[in-house]
């Protein structure tokens, strides 16, 4: 079953500059997400990795010019199968591309990618994967093989089997996420989507032309440099998951790991960017 997940609300006054300094400080935890509102600075992270006095290296606290006050709740993930007939609408990516459901009529598009989300993050609703499949939509893809990390719905991967991928791996460490993958494979007819559930890339011991990374930054810190070992020469890494403030770090690290930058997409808040072996 998926797991429950730990949220605090972090109230900050004066909100500016501070939030952005709690928040780079918070990020040296192991927080999955994080999410501005006007009234707080809202922190997720899975239940299994919290643990007794979980702030209690944050130096802000400290700080005599800020006052922090926080609350932590509990959440269960959202069941998507009692919400999703009534808010999931389709989404066009681009002039050829739409995501819908499998009670959706048919927009007779060139790729129609019929996903059914569950518990699982990736309907195509989220800026990330808008931005994920605007960039597998221009890529070669015919006959490369793909790496999907952290699958989620499947969607990317299953655009690239539509596009012509001879093979991809999907890998996520949420068993839901693989069995909805899987789910959405049969919906789409994709034959050569091979799906792991694993946290890491050496799961499936292959080299890649394209890798798919749509997480979060602190994992994708951890994980880049597998990345790039996993890499054919001359392939693609995207990426993506993370806020506009994080692409420095990221763009350091893979160049550092020796991948060049290639280019970048924004979406409000979020960005998604490029690199090449």
């Amino acid at each position: 079953m998926p797991n429950n997940y730990i949220v605090y609300h972090f109230s900050i006054v004066p909100k500016e500059p501070w939030e952005d300094i709690l928040l780079a400080q918070l990020q040296g935890l192991p927080f999955e997400s994080f999410e501005s509102s006007k009234s707080a600075l809202h922190a997720f992270i899975p239940e299994h990795l919290h643990f007794k006095d979980f702030l209690k290296e944050i130096p802000l606290f400290d700080n005599s010019k800020v006052t922090i006050e926080y609350e932590i709740e509990t959440i269960e993930p959202i069941n998507w199968n009692a919400k999703w007939e009534a808010e999931y609408h389709p989404i066009l990516i681009g002039e050829n591309c739409v995501v819908r459901a499998n009670f959706h009529p048919s927009m007779t598009k060139q790729y129609e990618l019929i996903i059914n989300p569950k518990m699982s993050f990736g309907t195509g609703h989220h800026q990330t994967t808008q931005m994920m499949l605007e960039f597998v939509l221009a890529e070669s893809i015919e006959d490369k093989i793909i790496l999907d990390m952290g699958c989620g719905t499947g969607v990317l991967g299953i655009l690239a089997c539509k596009r012509g991928a001879s093979k991809v791996f999907a890998i996520d460490n949420d068993p839901w996420c693989v069995e909805n993958t899987k789910e959405n494979m049969k919906l789409n007819t994709c034959q050569n989507i091979s799906v792991h559930l694993n946290s890491s890339v050496d799961s499936c011991n292959s080299k890649y032309d394209l890798i798919f990374a749509n997480i979060n930054r602190n994992i994708l810190l951890e994980q880049i440099p597998s990345y790039s070992k996993a890499m054919n020469p001359e392939s693609i890494l995207l990426l993506s998951g993370f806020y506009n403030k994080d692409i420095q770090v990221l763009k350091t690290l893979c160049i550092n790991e020796g991948l060049s930058f290639i280019g970048e997409k924004k979406n409000q808040d979020w960005c998604a960017l490029k690199f090449k072996k």
